[in-house]
């Protein structure tokens, strides 16, 4: 069942993203989060009318979902980067695909123009996920990123949500 998350799940939540920083690429980002900070994060994005989705399965948080702005500027405010994490024993499953159909669908129903996702360029099948659903390669960025002691590439990929051809 994909849900929109409540603060009962930042403590999963928060154990899927400590298990990413600490054994992937996949966060660049070096410090661990507890509940109470997913739970701020939780409900920040959600009054900001931004969703996290939960994937639950038998009474299990197993994978999350969300997307905030790209940048801060206002040319950029119908575009969304967005963030799929699923609990590592449980990856290749389909259950990104699942949590990224809806939020997809969320995006479009909110009126969103393009989505972008931000890839370490090393992680094959979060590339081929988001090639399967429609994202097209728009940019490749060398060594911009670092962990573990080596130099990260960056993939960019986007997905056009609508048919608009102007704002």
């Amino acid at each position: 069942m994909i849900r929109d998350a409540t603060p009962e799940d930042a403590e999963a939540i928060a154990a899927i993203y400590n298990d990413a920083v600490l054994h992937s690429t996949a966060i660049w980002n070096d410090a661990l989060v507890d509940a109470a900070n997913r739970i701020a994060w939780i409900v920040a994005r959600q009054e900001a009318g931004l969703p996290v989705l939960v994937l639950e399965e038998a009474g299990e948080v197993t994978g999350y979902a969300s997307y905030g702005p790209f940048r801060p500027q206002d040319g950029y405010r119908e575009t969304v980067e967005h963030s799929v994490y699923i609990r590592s024993d449980l990856r290749g499953g389909g259950r990104g695909r699942g949590l990224m159909t809806q939020l997809i669908g969320y995006a479009r129903a909110q009126g969103q123009h393009v989505m972008v996702a931000a890839v370490d360029a090393s992680n094959t099948a979060s590339i081929a996920l988001h090639r399967s659903l429609g994202f097209e390669d728009v940019g490749m960025m060398p060594q911009v990123g670092q962990k573990f002691g080596r130099w990260l590439d960056l993939a960019l990929l986007q997905l056009v949500l609508d048919a608009r051809t102007a704002p």
